[in-house]
């Protein structure tokens, strides 16, 4: 007869997270989430195959965090809050992105938000190959923002260093650079996701 499970998904992924944003994304192992929940690391085992099934469980959790319940209004605008959601829930602990990029589509939480997007594309009249295309967009552009916003922020060193570079070299990276030194997070997704919208809407 199996022993049972003293352990829950929910606190597996808690302590992962606790690794994670405390130490950083290079610190999961299954021998630090073993000793984050004081459990020899052996005993991990009989709830997780191997990190890249602890690493599923965390991205799925985040996934299903997001709330799939949207409010009436045009399906642009559903789109933004879904998408929007989505963004806050993985800045939570942003040391997961490359997790989210690598599993999202493993994820079983990951498959429910696709359907719920694609949903909300046929409402606004999109099928076939555009709303292929249309989803592929949409979620390019967020898990591109994911990537700038915790590796290259605007805000970041990269933006000052390009911002004083000499503009009779560079005059519109210069420029550019300094520009962009005053945009917040918000305004880059958010105008971002706008530019993005349009076209679609266009098409």
């Amino acid at each position: 007869m199996p022993r049972p499970r003293s352990l829950t998904d929910d606190q597996l992924v808690a302590a992962a997270l606790a690794v994670v944003d405390r130490d950083g994304l290079s610190a999961l192992t299954m021998r630090t989430v073993a000793r984050e929940l004081g459990v020899a690391t052996m005993g991990l085992y009989r709830y997780v195959a191997d990190r890249q099934a602890l690493e599923l469980l965390v991205v799925d959790h985040v996934f299903r965090s997001v709330d799939l319940s949207l409010p009436e209004g045009s399906w642009q605008d559903r789109v933004r809050v879904l998408l929007d959601r989505l963004r806050v829930a993985v800045a939570r602990h942003p040391g997961i992105v490359p997790l989210v990029l690598r599993h999202r589509q493993a994820a079983p939480g990951s498959l429910r938000l696709i359907e719920a997007m694609l949903s909300v594309l046929t409402d606004g009249g999109l099928d076939g190959t555009d709303r292929v295309l249309a989803q592929r967009t949409l979620i390019g552009h967020l898990l591109g923002f994911l990537q700038n916003e915790h590796f290259a922020a605007l805000s970041g060193p990269g933006t000052i260093v390009m911002s004083e570079l000499r503009p009779d070299e560079y005059p519109l990276l210069a420029r550019t650079a300094a520009d962009a030194r005053s945009v917040t997070p918000d305004e880059e997704f958010r105008r971002g996701l706008d530019v993005v919208l349009r076209g679609l809407t266009a098409t």
